[in-house]
């Protein structure tokens, strides 16, 4: 038997190439999708490339509006019954400057997404999850350590490793788990942009750089992180909850 057969899962910023992955990976493994994301026609394109392996709805919502989550919300449970498996995974990278630099309307903007965007997710994704299931926040080595240049984001993803704690507290009697993973910077567009924040005369020197602060020397694949999200949702992990679990190439070592 498939290792999620039966089982519903959400992923929100599901239109990226960490969500598709993901959502690939549990399709294969028998369970049925929900995508969330804020661009309709991202989620057409990933339903139609990921339709082929399972059952897979769309709904379109922005992550920082209540009414919008609680419609992502009931919409899943209408068509499949429960939630099982929440991957609260959306988020934005937000510009590169240092502090004194950086704009109120950026960091604010960054928060919104990075931080109210989980805890709404939380809210309203938790209690359709019936005494049982599994939530992966995606933080960041950012939400662990701190890193020039990105105060609005290290503050939002430091938000999440906090918000993972205590829901995992408040649900622990529910059996239902709540965990963080805290990627080091991962082969996507986000990086990509941030790159070309970093260096605008020369992002791929900027790649070369941080690619080397990586005690692996590369940076982590889709793959690598939708492997991770499998295991924090399966019963392999059952007695993990309110853990901060990198995945960064040896980051946090150094």
């Amino acid at each position: 038997m498939a290792k999620f057969s039966g089982k519903v899962v959400v992923i929100t910023g599901s239109a990226g190439v960490i969500g598709k992955t993901t959502a690939e990976m549990f399709l294969k493994e028998g369970a049925s999708i929900s995508l969330v994301d804020m661009n309709q026609e991202s989620l057409d394109e990933a339903k139609n490339s990921l339709g082929q392996y399972g059952n897979v709805m769309t709904v379109k919502a922005d992550v920082t509006n209540e009414d919008e989550v609680k419609n992502y919300v009931k919409q899943t449970v209408d068509q499949f019954v429960t939630i099982d498996i929440f991957f609260n995974n959306a988020g934005i990278e937000g510009e590169v400057a240092p502090i004194v630099e950086q704009t109120v309307e950026n960091f604010s903007k960054v928060l919104t997404v990075n931080a109210k965007g989980i805890f709404l997710g939380l809210k309203h994704v938790l209690p359709a999850m019936k005494e049982h299931g599994s939530v992966i926040n995606t933080s960041s080595v950012a939400g662990l350590d701190g890193s020039p240049g990105v105060s609005p984001y290290i503050a939002s993803k430091h938000a999440v490793a906090g918000i993972t704690k205590t829901a995992a507290l408040e649900v622990a009697q529910d059996n239902i788990r709540v965990n963080s993973i805290h990627p080091s910077p991962v082969d996507s567009r986000m990086m990509r942009s941030l790159e070309k924040g970093m260096n605008p005369e020369n992002a791929e020197e900027a790649k070369t750089a941080q690619e080397n602060a990586i005690p692996l020397g590369r940076y982590a694949e889709s793959t690598d992180i939708a492997k991770l999200v499998q295991f924090l949702a399966s019963e392999d992990s059952s007695f993990m909850t309110g853990g901060q679990y990198r995945i960064d190439g040896g980051m946090g070592a150094m």
